[in-house]
């Protein structure tokens, strides 16, 4: 059976945890066929981020056409954009018409807290390409900056919802925020509770918290099995769900690995169940 096609603009991850790497091993767990336009490349491992070298907006612009000017792509995914500009481009081609379904997992800080966005970016995504968007991902660090909140006033579910809603009112048509087992007030940190709302209404989506290490690229991986689900026509809240349920079986594969010396990778390919 011929696969159906997605596309990922991101950045490259040396140590193949997150970025591109995370997208492709994802999109390919799903059946369906990876392309990709290089935004960034990094020098990381599990400890954290070195170096950054930013790629030329013309030259992501050309990558994006590429693909597109050939392969029928079903699904977008953005994930580290690196710089404004670049964020104005992607929602300029998007405008344009040149792809369909997007979903933007808005990366501005990595796990070890280092910096992957230029000054300027929060107000990129707020104004040019979040108002795009099919579907916006943040992570409870991301939401806080993007809905002009302090993270530690993040303290229920109930918070979550209302940035949910400022989501949607920049223009988003359906927003993911997760992160709530991490919430300054969670009572409960034995569940990852994620929320999403859409034209349809609210889900509060809810899964076993998994305690490893092994939890590099779980932000790039739910958002681009989204993105997967998306490419395979299913709806937006089919496919959080089983990208959801997706995350939690690769992070269960991977509990007890052993890559790195910091925060490694997830079980993508279901290597840990062979």
């Amino acid at each position: 059976m011929q696969p159906v096609v997605a596309l990922t603009i991101a950045g490259s991850d040396s140590g193949g945890g997150a970025g591109i790497q995370a997208d492709l091993r994802t999109f390919s767990a799903f059946g369906v066929h990876g392309t990709s336009a290089l935004t960034a490349v990094t020098a990381q491992n599990t400890l954290g981020v070195t170096a950054v070298h930013l790629v030329p907006v013309d030259d992501v612009e050309a990558q994006v056409r590429s693909v597109i000017e050939d392969f029928e792509v079903r699904a977008v995914k953005t994930g580290m954009l690196a710089q404004p500009v670049t964020v104005e481009r992607v929602a300029d081609l998007k405008r344009a018409g040149l792809f369909g379904p997007l979903v933007v997992d808005p990366v501005l800080v990595s796990t070890s807290g280092h910096e992957l966005m230029r000054d300027g970016g929060v107000a990129a995504y707020r104004e040019a390409l979040i108002p795009l968007c099919d579907l916006v991902t943040p992570n409870l660090r991301e939401a806080a900056l993007l809905g002009g909140v302090e993270l530690g006033d993040l303290k229920t579910v109930t918070d979550l919802i209302d940035l949910a809603h400022v989501f949607r009112a920049m223009g988003a048509r359906y927003a993911l925020v997760k992160g709530g087992h991490a919430l300054a007030g969670a009572d409960d940190t034995t569940h990852a509770s994620d929320v999403l709302l859409g034209p349809d209404g609210l889900v509060v989506l809810e899964s076993p918290r998994v305690v490893t290490r092994n939890d590099h690229g779980t932000g790039c991986s739910l958002a681009s099995a989204v993105t997967a689900g998306l490419a395979l026509g299913r709806d937006v809240t089919e496919a959080t769900r089983d990208a959801k349920s997706f995350v939690y079986a690769a992070l269960e594969g991977a509990r007890e690995w052993r890559l790195g010396r910091g925060h490694g990778p997830i079980d993508h390919l279901g290597w840990s169940s062979e």
